[in-house]
């Protein structure tokens, strides 16, 4: 019998770190040293998997397109892109941080137009709904904390992890949107058409994390 190629999509950076200790442990690890090398595509010590380093932001859309039959990445990143196309069954439990709202201590916000500086612009719009606030949203790639300061927005939605480089920054963290943990996902398609040994992979997986797993 031919196996069809499965590939497993992982974040770059600290979810990689985190998420290939699991990954050994669920007796799955690449053939070659992945952070000595500039290719992004690498084989494994089984036959049939392959894995891809991608950007966290990319995880997602690699795995609903099917490009990818699983994925790891962030829940940040997942809540941003909308879930279509992919099952979420394991919470790795690992790269923990927060998604917040941040500001300037003591200034004044606007609750009748708030002006919000992010890259979280699908999740921050369904904040700021929920909670009746009128927002302008401005999509930044990086170096929100300077958004307030420079009179760019009153506030930011981004990730906290320590807190320490907004202080830094002289921002206070504000209100919490979501506790976030990088997450399994996997191709919805991949799923009923490979299922075996997709399947496989998953429970491998879950059995080094703990996580209960959601029947698909």
């Amino acid at each position: 019998m031919v196996l069809h190629m499965v590939t497993l999509a992982l974040s770059k950076g600290r979810v990689l770190r985190e998420s290939l200790p699991i990954l050994r442990e669920a007796g799955i690890f690449p053939v070659e040293d992945i952070f000595g090398s500039r290719k992004l595509m690498f084989a494994t010590n089984i036959q049939h998997l392959r894995l891809v380093i991608l950007r966290g932001v990319d995880v997602p859309t690699y795995v609903q397109f099917g490009a990818a039959d699983l994925g790891i990445t962030g829940k940040d990143q997942l809540l941003e892109h909308g879930g279509e196309g992919y099952y979420e069954p394991l919470d790795l439990k690992i790269a923990p941080c927060r998604l917040m709202t941040a500001a300037l201590p003591f200034v004044e916000v606007s609750f009748d137009r708030t002006v919000v500086a992010t890259k979280y612009v699908n999740v921050a719009r369904r904040f700021y709904a929920e909670m009746g606030r009128q927002t302008e949203l401005i999509k930044l790639y990086g170096a929100m904390e300077l958004a307030p300061i420079l009179d760019l927005s009153d506030e930011i939605v981004d990730i906290v992890d320590t807190g320490n480089t907004l202080a830094a920054h002289g921002l206070v963290a504000k209100k919490l949107i979501a506790n976030v943990s990088s997450r399994l996902i996997v191709n919805k398609i991949a799923m009923k058409t490979n299922f075996r040994v997709v399947d496989e992979i998953i429970n491998s997986i879950r059995n080094v994390v703990g996580s209960d797993y959601e029947a698909i």
